[in-house]
């Protein structure tokens, strides 16, 4: 699968823009602040409905537009499929594909897999827990349609829970029968996404710890471990076992909301220890076990963007990854950075082709070869 031609309509800082790509790599170059981020974000779009950055539709139209639309065509299994997405200020998202519209956007979700890889990334080793799952989460619904609907349930289920704790705690009714039935829908769902999350974690270990040994050259040694409440108890007794505390402080404190990853570096936890370049090449890890993992499930390659990917490493791992990544195992890449001399000297040493697009001001235009 590859994406062969996108286009863009009062996108951010775009007013409009044309691109053709090739189904190998492909570079975004210029300036900071020229729109090289907001092409990659774009393709995010068109594969996952959404911006890679943030949640607001509306905020991704152009200033002073009403609107904004991004189409793509992606060549999958010889068949061209065309992908829509438009916003218009105060209305509901449209997205559609071979223009037919979505009941749903989950429907839409793992048909154009895609993992982006962006200095953003770095919250999900130095923010809270929320980033870890959101991580997961992400990598599994694009393999399992039914993940993002058990995930739904779930947090209906827990908001309502919470939602009841809080009316015992303020009104000292306590009802027994309605815990006992949110209680019964959270273990439901909340058990089928830990199995669903146990067994990835499981394959996505093995494929990490491969991906960081080529990356770092078995420099480091690292870590990267599942952690949830219910590898110890099963959940149907962890909130029995909870309950108390959870009606003193008027929420669940068990279940699979409270999972988490750990990471560390020879040992010790990788927030603290591990230098910029061990954390970016720790995150690179990561995603491209990712790639790989959605690539074993789905059968064909999703694509690959790389924003900003070589600041913070040295040249050694800078050529080891874009070795890497132009192997065969790999797809179609898209790649951001200031330096348009730097890239091409980079595909040079490793005898990859590489299409070029130069980015000014919200225009993009493709380097003469």
């Amino acid at each position: 699968m590859y994406l062969q031609q996108l286009s863009v309509i009062n996108f951010k800082n775009y007013e409009q823009a044309e691109l053709s790509f090739s189904d190998g790599v492909n570079a975004f170059v210029g300036g900071n602040g020229a729109g090289k981020t907001n092409l990659l974000d774009a393709i995010h779009y068109l594969s996952l409905c959404k911006s890679y950055f943030n949640p607001i539709d509306s905020q991704q139209i152009r200033q002073n537009a009403d609107f904004f639309i991004i189409t793509g065509t992606f060549d999958k299994n010889d068949n061209n499929e065309a992908v829509a997405c438009s916003v218009k200020r105060n209305q509901k998202k449209q997205f559609k594909r071979n223009k037919k519209d979505y009941q749903r956007l989950a429907d839409h979700i793992g048909l154009f897999p895609l993992v982006m890889i962006s200095p953003y990334d770095i919250s999900i080793i130095i923010e809270g827990s929320e980033e870890r799952r959101k991580f997961i989460d992400n990598v599994i619904s694009q393999t399992d349609n039914q993940y993002l609907d058990e995930l739904i349930a779930y947090n209906k289920a827990l908001i309502n829970r919470n939602a009841l704790l809080k009316t015992i705690a303020d009104t000292g009714r306590y009802d027994p029968v309605l815990l006992e039935i949110l209680d019964e829908q959270l273990v439901a769902s909340g058990s089928r996404i830990f199995a669903k999350r146990k067994a990835f974690m499981e394959r996505f270990t093995e494929v990490f710890n491969t991906h960081y040994d080529f990356i770092s050259g078995q420099a480091e040694q690292v870590s990267l471990v599942y952690e949830s409440q219910l590898l110890q108890d099963d959940f149907a007794a962890l909130l029995k076992k909870t309950l108390e505390k959870d009606r003193v402080l008027e929420r669940t404190t068990a279940g699979i909301h409270k999972d988490d990853l750990a990471f560390s570096i020879h040992g010790m936890p990788m927030k603290k220890f591990g230098s910029q370049g061990q954390q970016k090449s720790f995150l690179i890890a990561l995603k491209l076990a990712q790639y790989s993992y959605l690539y074993e499930q789905k059968k064909f390659k999703p694509l690959l963007l790389l924003d900003d990917i070589f600041d913070k490493l040295d040249d050694k791992r800078v050529t080891k990854l874009m070795q890497m990544v132009s192997a065969h195992n790999f797809g179609q890449v898209f790649i951001t950075d200031t330096s348009a001399s730097r890239v091409k000297n980079v595909f040079d040493d490793i005898n990859v082709d590489v299409r070029i697009f130069e980015i000014a001001k919200g225009e993009a235009h493709a380097q003469s070869e």
